[in-house]
This record gives structure tokens, C-alpha cells and sequence, in this order.
């Protein structure tokens, strides 16, 4: 061999024992968490706990960039479309790998393919919210006050196609009411009207509903899960009141398809030890009203198979098609 094969050679040696040698040092710069929906909602504040840890495990800051927009397009996209060096990962949902595949007719990402689904961290219900002036106390009392007087009453959502807006839209369709879908750009808008009585009510993700209801900023009549959540057990199921009404959600964590194994692995680790720490219990239980999931990758396909299946029905009520 002439000294350029050499050279080449020992070149191409080289280039997966660097590669090799990156993975095993990963994370050596900051990582950046796309949440791909706006600050203040249940998907902020789980994203920020689990970051806290992640930075704690690795030695490396975990920052959250909050990307809203589309449904959760916007930031979904970032997370699929990054670099696969796992510099960027990010919040998935029932969101970017439910309801959207169902809802856009042009999805700008394939979840299947171009996202690695990590982990799930929560499994959740979302808590229907009322203003506090609104004279119903209950579910049946507010059917009744929404049947009295049809496309007066409104509700408030995350945007068009989220399980916030999909909720209602079931809840509509199970509960034969006429009330008004009104959309903003993230959950943390929609409660500022929420609170002033611009609007009347939302089906809003449990972490962020329960402390306003908690905090007596809103009246909390029903949780969409088939049974009560353990956090809040003294408001009633919907399904109490509307038999076979059911609409929940998850989180979970993804990052780019491609992303090195070694990485990946590192993280599912992190990530299923963030979950059994004791303090992390405690708030998904008790302060956030999350439900623990299996963690890791084991069982994600099947049980987004399963979730598209149980959220299809909502999805026809509410006639709802995305470009």
C-alpha cells in the first residue's frame, strides 16, 4: 500500500472511534427541551421538572424552549427536523402523535418515523374549569344551564384540534349542548379570559387547572378520566354525569430519529430514574394530579396504536381538519 492508502486508511479508522468517542461524552454542552406549546400550561411545568432533574443526572443545563403555534406543529417539527446528535430534544404528547395525525391533512412530520418516542413522564386527565360567577356547580347544572339557553355560553381552549378544544367537542356531541369553541394561542392566554369571565369555561390539562381551582380563582366540575383522579377525589368524573365520556392525555419525551443509540439509551435511563424519585412522585400525584407511566421505550408503539383508537370519537365530533 502507497502512503496516501495509508493515510485514507488510517482517516477512516479514525472516524468512528471520534464518533464513538462524542457519544460517550454526550452531553458535553447545554441541551435544549422544546416544549412545543406556550408557557404557563401543564406541559411547561412537567417539561421544567424533568429538566431539572436531566441537568442534575448529566452536569449539563436542560433549557426549556417553549415553541407554540399549530397544535403543537411548531415545536414538534423542531424536535423531528434537529440535528440527531441529541442536542435537541423535546416534549411529546398526545398531541404531536395522536390527535395530529388524525387532524392535519398535511402533517409537516411523520411521528412514526422521524421522532424516537423516549419516554412517557405523565399520564393525565384534563379537568373541566368554570368561572367562578357561572351559576352550575355541577356537571348536570351546567348541561341544564347550557341547554336553557344554547350559543350563549363559551369555552376556551389551546387551540384548534389539542385535546383541550377535542374535550369539549366530545363533551358537546355526549352532552347535546350548543356552546361556543373560542381558541387561543396556548393555555396560558386562555386562562387570563378564562378567570376575567371573558370566557365561561375549559377542559384544561390537570397540572395547570387544579392549582387555579385549588386556589379558588375557578370552580372545578369534572375530570374527563373514567374514574376520579386520586389529587382531586372529591370532583366528580364527567362520566358520573355523561356514561362513557372519556378523554385523556399523555406526555412524554422524543427526540430526532438517527439520534445514537448510546445517547438515547442514556437518556431513557435519566428520564425512568426522574420518575422514581420521591419528590417527583409526590408532585405528579398530589400537587399535579398526573398518573405514573411505564417509563422507557418499551410498549410507546402499542400504546399510540391504542390512544389513536380511543380518541377517534372525538375527533369525528368535532369535524375538525387541519392544513
Amino acid at each position: 500500500m502507497n502512503r496516501r492508502g495509508v493515510v485514507l486508511g488510517s482517516l477512516a479508522a479514525a472516524v468512528p472511534f471520534r464518533a464513538a468517542r462524542a457519544q460517550a461524552a454526550w452531553p458535553s454542552k447545554p441541551v435544549r427541551f422544546v416544549v412545543p406549546f406556550a408557557a404557563g400550561g401543564g406541559t411547561d411545568t412537567v417539561s421544567r421538572l424533568i429538566c431539572d432533574h436531566l441537568s442534575k443526572t448529566f452536569g449539563q443545563s436542560f433549557v426549556v424552549d417553549n415553541r407554540g403555534g399549530a397544535g403543537g406543529n411548531i415545536g414538534t417539527v423542531e424536535i423531528a427536523k434537529s440535528a440527531p446528535e441529541g442536542y435537541t430534544i423535546g416534549l411529546i404528547s398526545v398531541a404531536s402523535h395522536t390527535l395530529n395525525p388524525m387532524l392535519y391533512t398535511k402533517l409537516p412530520y411523520d411521528p412514526d418515523k422521524d421522532i424516537i418516542a423516549i419516554s412517557r413522564v405523565a399520564l393525565l386527565a384534563n379537568l373541566l374549569g368554570v368561572t367562578q360567577s357561572l351559576p352550575a356547580g355541577n356537571v348536570a347544572e351546567l348541561i341544564a344551564l347550557c341547554k336553557k339557553e344554547p350559543g350563549k355560553y363559551s369555552f376556551a381552549s389551546s387551540g384548534p384540534g389539542t385535546s383541550l378544544h377535542l374535550s369539549g367537542e366530545l363533551f358537546k356531541a355526549m352532552a347535546g349542548v350548543d356552546i361556543i369553541h373560542v381558541p387561543y394561542k396556548g393555555a396560558g392566554p386562555a386562562y387570563n379570559d378564562l378567570i376575567a369571565g371573558t370566557v365561561h369555561m375549559m377542559f384544561a390539562n390537570m397540572p395547570s387547572m387544579l392549582g387555579q381551582v385549588r386556589g379558588g380563582k375557578l370552580k372545578g366540575l369534572g375530570v374527563t378520566s373514567a374514574e376520579r383522579s386520586k389529587a382531586a377525589p372529591d370532583i366528580p368524573a364527567i362520566a358520573e354525569t355523561i356514561p362513557g365520556y372519556v378523554a385523556t392525555s399523555w406526555y412524554g419525551v422524543g427526540c430526532a430519529a438517527g439520534t445514537p443509540e448510546p445517547i438515547v439509551a442514556k437518556l431513557e435511563a435519566a428520564i425512568g430514574d426522574a420518575l422514581q424519585q420521591p419528590e417527583i412522585q409526590k408532585r405528579w400525584k398530589e400537587d399535579l394530579g398526573l398518573d405514573m407511566p411505564p417509563a422507557g421505550r418499551a410498549g410507546f408503539k402499542e400504546f399510540v396504536e391504542a390512544d389513536r383508537k380511543a380518541w377517534a370519537p372525538a375527533v369525528k365530533a368535532s369535524g375538525v381538519k387541519l392544513d
